[in-house]
């Protein structure tokens, strides 16, 4: 958020540098001698009441400044992330500890950081089963990201578990989980296990393994590192996308990473 601090601050950066200009302009309006000119601009004080005269006279200074002092804020976040997806490559795109729809081997990865008790989650989910259905060479990683409360934890600690052992029967958990009604927790998880046939002995034997907790905490490292705060996050090529954005701005994205290796051609 831009505070009205920095934002006086930029503008009067701006004013500061056009100064010496203004001052000109001024002086060739006001049409005195040439040397009666110079020691006009070199005596006309630059302080506050110029500025503010100058920012009355010409409001739409502020407008233009607010919209270039976001537009510098917004470059220099997608450069920090661009940079931190590329440092973070190998463990956000190829990690052990995560889920695989898809193809494995497709030729461009969306991955999706989600919550179980994410209401949004529940309705992206239909974009994301429409593209894998219509999209043969997509691949996509899910990444558990319990952010809304204990219960999201035990249902991501559950998930972990069911990856380790039969990550071929992930999605079906995952989407069947995802779309329960109520909030979900470990106990409601743990039903879902039972119905889609999984063995308990097997799973009990999973939850203890400490990969479960590892991989949790890899996606709150990473979710951190990217600066995300809510769910569903996706992360496509080199670009953060927030929110359920649905089915057409994810596909054109896909599309076009495809076409020219960027999410932007």
């Amino acid at each position: 958020m831009i505070t009205t601090g920095r934002l006086v601050a930029f503008v009067a950066g701006i004013v500061f540098a056009a100064a010496p200009s203004l001052l000109a302009i001024n002086a060739m309006r006001a049409q005195p001698a040439p040397a009666e000119t110079a020691a006009v601009a070199a005596s006309q004080p630059i302080g506050g009441d110029f500025i503010r005269t100058y920012l009355m006279e010409n409001p739409e200074v502020i407008r233009d400044a607010f919209y270039e002092l976001e537009r510098r804020k917004a470059e220099a976040e997608q450069k920090a992330r661009v940079a931190t997806i590329t440092e973070n490559k190998s463990v956000l795109f190829d990690s052990t500890r995560q889920a695989v729809l898809g193809n494995p081997k497709g030729d461009v990865t969306l991955v999706e950081f989600f919550d179980y008790n994410c209401g949004y989650c529940k309705r992206a989910l239909g974009d994301m089963n429409r593209l894998i259905d219509e999209d043969p060479n997509l691949r996509v990683v899910l990444k558990e990201f319990p952010v809304l409360g204990q219960g999201s934890v035990e249902a991501a600690q559950v998930a972990a578990a069911v990856n380790l052992m039969a990550p071929d029967r992930y999605k079906d958990f995952h989407e069947k989980l995802l779309m329960e009604k109520g909030r979900a927790n470990g106990a409601k998880a743990i039903e879902v296990t039972k119905e889609i046939g999984l063995d308990q002995d097997e799973l009990a034997k999973a939850l203890k393994d400490p990969e479960v907790g590892a991989t949790i905490d890899e996606s709150y490292s990473l979710a951190k590192t990217l600066g995300l705060t809510g769910t569903p996050s996706y992360v496509v090529g080199d670009e953060v996308v927030f929110g359920a954005v649905g089915y057409d701005e994810l596909k054109t994205k896909i599309k076009d990473m495809r076409a020219c290796g960027s999410t932007s051609c």
